[in-house]
């Protein structure tokens, strides 16, 4: 956990880190002098991300890795242990929406897709970076969620329920690694202006940007040591 003004020798791990949300926390993680690994499935674009939000690989490392394989996962964890031997923050940003439509109309693999990113992905990269973390003394590990993890999402249930299910296992996890001193909370935002979605109908200008996400991760990892926040619900101030 942080000193409350910086992360100075603190290293940071953001899945999906390659644009929207998770490029605007990886840079906001940057800006609070932590050595950042932000991660995506392809190689390429996540090196390119990395030295675009700051040139120096020693602050900023684009790593790949797809969340949904438990191999590949292993491999980033085994590097950064081998090249950082520490984990102090981790942010389970990657994440992917769905076709809407109705919940009986939905094709099984795109339900299995669904689960395999937003759910099995994040208890994948907490099974390897947990013990990382444990390791270095304790941590934090944040969840981005969603709102629709709250509240019904009809013609999109399957990505809702993912939701849900990624908040029921934060909040229980919680639970597990207090005595680990590492703080678990998940972030629940409304409609963020991303490529994520087009979320049509609604007034771009009016919807959260990646960067009040990212800001509520900054708060969480800055609290004072003896408290952590286990839920943020963040919406936008007037209703796109």
């Amino acid at each position: 956990m942080s000193d409350l003004s910086h992360l100075s020798g603190r290293v940071a791990v953001v899945t999906g880190g390659t644009r929207g949300i998770g490029r605007a926390i990886a840079s906001k993680l940057v800006g609070l002098d932590a050595r950042v690994i932000l991660t995506g499935r392809n190689p390429q674009s996540a090196a390119k991300a990395a030295s675009e939000i700051c040139p120096d690989p020693q602050k900023c490392e684009g790593l790949a890795c797809d969340v949904t394989d438990l191999p590949s996962v292993t491999a980033l964890g085994n590097s950064i242990q081998d090249k950082y031997g520490r984990v102090d923050v981790l942010v389970n940003n990657a994440g992917i929406g769905g076709p809407a439509g109705l919940l009986h109309e939905l094709q099984p693999e795109a339900w299995d897709r669904i689960f395999a990113t937003n759910v099995c992905g994040v208890f994948y990269m907490m099974r390897t970076l947990v013990p990382l973390m444990i390791s270095s003394g304790g941590g934090d590990i944040i969840n981005i969620s969603s709102l629709a993890g709250k509240n019904p999402l009809p013609k999109g249930a399957a990505y809702s329920a993912s939701k849900w299910a990624l908040n029921g296992l934060s909040y229980s996890v919680a639970e597990e690694l207090r005595q680990h001193n590492i703080r678990v909370s998940v972030v629940c935002p409304g409609s963020v202006d991303t490529e994520f979605s087009s979320h049509p109908g609604k007034s771009p200008e009016k919807m959260l940007r990646p960067e009040d996400v990212a800001h509520v991760v900054a708060m969480l990892v800055l609290q004072r040591p003896q408290s952590f926040v286990s839920e943020v619900l963040l919406r936008p101030t007037q209703k796109p």
